[in-house]
């Protein structure tokens, strides 16, 4: 029994209204060819879902003339075979071999670079298809040894959290135009955000204050996955999760898989929110987030997500809602835990020095190390603690001329010290006067 190829009974099987009728009446082809045109199929090896009528025609007079076979794909004449120069063609197996994470773009770059190739006469594709036939069309970073992976789900929402940055669109910070950083917190089992925000920069801080939203709104998250960045690496943002009982986990460099869903928001965000934004009507990244959380909670956190078996983000997140940490003994807590924290020794004055601003400390930790508690949006020093947490007193900014009128502490003299004695000249003067007498008297 002779094999069918799959796409020849495919387009055997588009043409069935055709093939199925032995005489056609004048006309009838072409209106039979516009309703096959109109429909949709599941096309073999193709993201296309529709077919022109011309293609249709084409199909219709090879099967009549040629019969199923006549229908199976013809391979290219030239299927195998590059059309690069072999000068080219070594120069493209050398630069890959000898660094496999090399870009197209790159090889490109270094062709022209030596001369070989000038800048656009060679397409990106005719160096893919080659790289493809050698076996060397995909980028390395690591090793070539193959990584597990599979795919996993939270068993509840609140139970992981990634956090990541996007860059953002162009808007008014300030006053001026700055490129602006999109920081997002979404849960693992839900894919609700927990709160998402476009930041003036991609700093520990805008991360930090992006997590205290995140904590209010939502609860504490029992594990929150982070990269490997500075920002995330900072020793701020991980005594805050330290002191909210959250456990700071950094995934491992280059793989950015370990944060898959959040890949995918961001895909979902450049092509829902930012494609469909008028940037002349963004007045500044205020308006700009505006927009922004108008569109999570009215739009994405309502939409059915074909992940969550047609469940809509909110919905899957309320449905373990008997299961979040709620804030807790951390609610009365939680702007001091967000404040940062630096060590500093106070001076023999009772002074500290905090971002060129000097500080007044209770005076009797002059000499001491002490950690100075600071706001950092205000950049405005707080209080001072000990190594344990607890406080040890105020701080105030340095007001030296008040100081002139300050009465200072001095120290109470003990009961058991004599009192000083002094002596003028008139008191020893007579003191002598008294000695001269005496004599005088003994000698007589």
């Amino acid at each position: 029994m002779t094999k069918i190829h799959p796409m020849a009974l495919f387009r055997l099987t588009v043409l069935g209204p055709l093939a199925s009728r032995d005489r056609l009446e004048r006309g009838e082809l072409k209106q039979i060819l516009q309703t096959l045109a109109e429909k949709t199929y599941e096309i073999p090896g193709s993201k296309r879902c529709t077919l022109s009528e011309k293609t249709l025609e084409k199909w219709y007079y090879t099967w009549k003339y040629g019969g199923i076979e006549a229908l199976e794909t013809n391979p290219r004449r030239d299927k195998g075979q590059s059309k690069l120069p072999v000068e080219v063609q070594d120069a493209v197996l050398a630069a890959k071999r000898d660094n496999p994470s090399r870009s197209l773009n790159t090889l490109m770059a270094l062709l022209e670079q030596k001369g070989l190739i000038a800048q656009g006469t060679i397409s990106r594709s005719s160096v893919h298809r080659f790289l493809k036939q050698q076996g060397l069309s995909t980028r390395s970073i690591a090793s070539s040894e193959s990584v597990e992976r599979r795919r996993f789900v939270a068993a509840y929402a609140g139970d992981i959290w990634y956090g990541d940055v996007m860059h953002g669109p162009k808007v008014v910070i300030n006053g001026r135009l700055h490129k602006s950083y999109l920081v997002s917190l979404m849960d693992d089992a839900s894919r609700l955000i927990a709160h998402s925000a476009f930041c003036a920069g991609e700093t520990a801080l805008d991360i930090e204050a992006v997590l205290k939203q995140a904590v209010l709104k939502r609860g504490l998250p029992i594990k929150l996955v982070v990269d490997n960045g500075a920002a995330y690496r900072s020793k701020t943002l991980q005594a805050i999760c330290a002191r909210l009982e959250i456990r700071l986990i950094y995934c491992k460099p280059y793989t950015p898989q370990g944060k898959g869903k959040l890949e995918r928001w961001h895909a979902t965000v450049r092509s829902q929110f930012l494609s469909e934004l008028d940037a002349c009507a963004i007045r500044d990244i205020h308006d700009l987030n505006a927009r922004w959380w108008i569109w999570i909670e009215q739009a994405y956190h309502l939409r059915p997500h074909q992940g969550l078996e047609g469940q809509s983000p909110l919905q899957r997140w309320q449905q373990d809602l008997v299961r979040m940490r709620p804030l807790g003994q951390f609610a009365t807590q939680l702007e001091a835990i967000f404040y940062h924290r630096h060590r500093r020794k106070v001076r023999q004055d009772g002074t500290v020095t905090f971002q060129s601003t000097v500080f007044e400390v209770p005076y009797e930790l002059s000499g001491q190390s002490v950690i100075l508690v600071v706001d950092p949006h205000s950049h405005q020093a707080i209080a001072v603690e000990d190594e344990d947490g607890k406080c040890l007193g105020a701080v105030t900014v340095l007001d030296a001329n008040a100081n002139v009128h300050r009465k200072r502490c001095q120290p109470q003299p003990t009961l058991s010290a004599k009192p000083p004695t002094t002596s003028t000249v008139e008191d020893l003067y007579q003191a002598y006067q008294a000695s001269l007498t005496h004599t005088e008297k003994e000698d007589n």
